[in-house]
């Protein structure tokens, strides 16, 4: 159930992803007075409420503390998290209606949103451990099946997010020597992961120096792993997919496999759209 349940995640991530992309929020953030890197942080925290900085800087773990608490520290009092939250949910309804058309009002996409809904709500009575998950699991349900499906993939991204934290933690990499076992494995290359969490040179070369000392990675220009680096950031992601496969294995594999089939559309538009970094790469 492993492998399906991560598939099945990879797969609906760009349905909710997409918000982070699009300009229909990045207008809605900035009518309300925040910059894009300020409307990042304040519309993917404002479901804490109103919290200080370094509460940001501890749930969202790899991003440079610098810049975030640049972002956050005026962020609550030129708007508020309810404000904000309203806004992300309109900029979602318009981006899906703009892309998905009439798909968005389907039987396909309703029967989707039904059952990635399940899937939600079966872990939304435990939270313990999950801060990001449970303070999004606490807003309402949006009516229509475009939203409840946008809604749903937003728990499960947070809910298989704090897993991942707890899995970086116990690992005992800090954000930024997680982000350079990020580029170690080869998904993404490292200069984007170091520039878009706005980490330094000198910061990202002295991470990249204590992974070497603890013999995570080679003496390679490029980060690269060694023998046991590989192997801790494998169970690394192990342990983020033993904590995050409940939802999928509460479907099962037919389910889930029709719920594949079903968004894999979806995501597809969304993607090329917004994401096309994301779309699998041709041979």
């Amino acid at each position: 159930m492993i492998e399906t349940a991560r598939k099945t995640w990879r797969i609906i991530e760009p349905y909710h992803g997409m918000i982070y992309f699009a300009p229909e929020a990045t207008a809605a953030y900035k009518e309300l007075g925040l910059g894009s890197r300020a409307g990042y942080f304040a519309s993917r925290s404002a479901a804490l409420g109103p919290v200080p900085p370094s509460v940001v800087v501890a749930t969202f773990y790899n991003f440079n503390p610098a810049t975030v608490h640049a972002s956050m520290t005026d962020a609550w009092t030129i708007t508020t998290p309810a404000a904000v939250l309203d806004a992300r949910h309109t900029a979602a309804d318009q981006v899906l209606r703009r892309v998905l058309g009439d798909t968005a009002t389907s039987p396909e996409m309703a029967r989707a949103a039904a059952l990635l809904r399940e899937a939600a709500e079966t872990i939304t009575a435990d939270v313990t451990g999950r801060p990001l998950f449970a303070a999004h699991a606490a807003l309402p349900w949006p009516s229509e099946p475009h939203m409840i499906l946008w809604h749903a993939q937003t728990l499960l991204r947070e809910y298989r997010g704090d897993a991942h934290i707890a899995a970086l933690l116990t690992a005992g990499l800090s954000g930024i020597e997680a982000l350079i076992t990020h580029a170690a494995a080869g998904d993404v290359p490292a200069e984007t992961l170091r520039t878009s969490r706005t980490w330094s040179i000198e910061d990202w070369e002295a991470a990249i120096a204590a992974l070497r000392k603890r013999d995570w990675l080679t003496d390679a220009e490029a980060p690269a792993f060694t023998l046991t680096g590989a192997a801790r950031r494998a169970e690394i992601e192990r342990a983020t997919d033993d904590n995050s496969v409940a939802p999928y294995a509460h479907l099962g594999e037919e389910a889930c496999t029709e719920l594949q089939t079903l968004v894999k559309p979806f995501s597809r538009a969304l993607a090329t759209e917004l994401m096309p970094w994301f779309l699998p790469k041709k041979p």
